[in-house]
């Protein structure tokens, strides 16, 4: 890659490891409530959280906003070909999907009985979580697409993570998002390696 190329990449690529980051500790409070099926439980377990759960969601916002706004400018940052184009085509994906899981925060934080009876809307959170498989399928040929040395292995685990969550949700409606933020975050971070050394992982 060329110096103003690396450049280019190095900001964006740290700031989607960061909006990952952030969206990890967002989501961090009262874990037990995604594992916990009685709703009653699920309710308990939110209001002994109280303001944390609900700083929690704020902060999951900023997260879920920044990681597409990252990946747009890492697709700009690409040169002109098939790999920027599939990159740009990820990033219009994550950021189409990131107004529905901001909305599903919001109504986590602001009626957490609602959230415990799982009484919202469903297809938010299921047009954001598609949104995140077809993110990954082009981030994979985007990866697939870049100069020599090529991140093979990194495009083969973002295609194989995309099939994956797919026959998940095509099977039971549901998945845990951390899954896209653990495939997108690990991405930006062999671009951040690729800028220091022009590393492949073939």
């Amino acid at each position: 890659m060329q110096t103003k190329q690396r450049g280019s990449l190095f900001r964006p690529a740290a700031a989607a490891i960061a909006g990952t980051v952030v969206w990890f500790a967002g989501i961090t409070p009262a874990q037990r409530v995604y594992t916990t099926r009685d709703a009653a439980l699920r309710l308990a377990i939110l209001e002994r959280s109280g303001p944390r759960w609900v700083a929690g969601q704020h902060v999951a916002a900023m997260g879920t906003a920044a990681v597409p706004v990252a990946y747009a400018a890492l697709a700009r940052g690409l040169p002109q070909g098939k790999a920027r184009g599939l990159a740009g085509t990820a990033a219009a994906a994550l950021l189409a999907g990131a107004p529905m899981f901001i909305w599903c925060l919001a109504d986590r934080g602001s009626d957490l009985e609602r959230f415990a009876y799982r009484r919202g809307a469903g297809w938010p959170f299921a047009f954001y979580a598609w949104s995140h498989v077809a993110a990954l399928a082009a981030l994979a040929g985007a990866f697939a697409a870049l100069p020599a040395p090529r991140p093979t292995r990194t495009a083969l685990a973002l295609a194989g993570t995309s099939a994956a969550s797919a026959a998940v949700l095509a099977a039971t409606g549901d998945i845990p998002p951390f899954v896209f933020y653990l495939a997108e975050g690990a991405a930006a971070a062999v671009l951040l390696r690729r800028t220091a050394d022009d590393g492949g992982d073939a």
